[in-house]
């Protein structure tokens, strides 16, 4: 009976100490081990679902998700089981089913299903399904399905199906159909479908279907289908099909080219073409190439049409309008004979 009793007094002194502490707190000076919702700890904090947590250096392991909006920082471990958050989260955050912050995550973050910061996240995250943050992501990034920010990405960033981003992508991304951005691309850009860009794309930019930005079009560009900027593409660009762009300069390859504006070399198969008052200077190879500005270069082709050719064209029929008439429309060869 002794022993039965004893046992009855320690539970009820147990549960005494959780109902008015909220905490059982095995600690010196702050450092141990915490069993409940305490508010500092250094050391071991278990607790089933965090709301008055302010800071824990060390590990911090729950079974449930914070209350919202969640307070806290923990610097250290944060392990959910199957989920742990804090606002703010440093060090290693891993979550069976989650892990997120309500503001920033430096360091590790992975969940199985999803996680993700309202603001930044920095360093190396993951998540099953999905990873997102309200702001900027910095490091290494791996959504299953999806990835994508407010702000910035920056570092390595990979989303199983799409990857898009508010702000800027800076660095390697890749999305299995596409990858987005409302504002600039500025490296390696993969996209099974598409990547696109609000702004500019800088870099070496592959697709399987389309790439195209609201300005420019800047480097290496390759895509299966086709390639349109809103002002410029600049570089090396191949499309299976089409580009177009108001103005386009270096090396382009695609069955069609059309411009208004072009300086360097065109192979296009099918046709070239600059659009009324426009401007051409370079090589154009095409089955039919129409200038319906001005040509300062040489087009070769079968049909090759100028307004006011002011270079060479060398075809089967070869037509410059500016030409003196009688020298207008020449079989083989014409040049600027004023």
């Amino acid at each position: 009976m002794k022993r039965i009793f004893a046992v009855i007094i320690v539970h009820a002194c147990f549960f005494c100490v959780l109902a008015t502490a909220q905490s059982l707190d095995l600690t010196i000076k702050g450092h141990g081990i915490s069993i409940g919702d305490s508010r500092e700890v250094t050391g071991l904090r278990m607790n089933f679902r965090d709301k008055h947590m302010r800071r824990v250096n060390g590990i911090n392991a729950t079974i449930w998700s914070p209350r919202e909006p969640a307070r806290g920082t923990v610097n250290g471990l944060a392990l959910g089981l199957p989920l742990t958050g804090g606002k703010r989260l440093n060090g290693i955050a891993i979550g069976l089913f989650g892990a997120g912050a309500e503001k920033s995550v430096t360091g590790l973050l992975g969940g199985l299903v999803g996680a993700g910061a309202g603001k930044n996240i920095s360093g190396i995250a993951f998540g099953g399904i999905g990873l997102g943050a309200g702001n900027n992501i910095s490091g290494i990034a791996l959504g299953g399905i999806g990835l994508g920010s407010g702000g910035n990405m920056t570092g390595l960033m990979f989303g199983g199906i799409g990857l898009g981003s508010g702000g800027n992508i800076t660095g390697i991304s890749i999305g299995g159909i596409g990858v987005g951005s409302g504002g600039d691309l500025h490296g390696l850009n993969i996209g099974g479908f598409g990547v696109g860009a609000g702004g500019h794309i800088y870099g070496i930019s592959v697709s399987l279907i389309g790439i195209g930005a609201g300005n420019s079009v800047q480097g290496i560009t390759i895509s299966g289908v086709g390639v349109g900027a809103g002002k410029k593409i600049q570089g090396i660009t191949i499309a299976g099909f089409g580009m177009g762009a108001p103005k386009i300069s270096g090396l382009s390859a695609a069955l069609s080219v059309g411009s208004v504006e072009y300086t360097g070399v065109a192979i296009a198969p099918a046709y070239f073409h600059i659009e009324e008052d426009g401007r051409f200077r370079g090589v154009s190879f095409s089955a039919w190439n129409r200038i319906q500005g001005t040509q300062s270069g040489l087009t070769i082709g079968i049909l090759n049409i100028a307004n006011d050719l002011k270079g060479v064209q060398i075809g089967l029929l070869n037509i410059a309008h500016s030409n003196p008439k009688g020298l207008k429309v020449l079989p083989f060869f014409n040049a600027d004979f004023n």
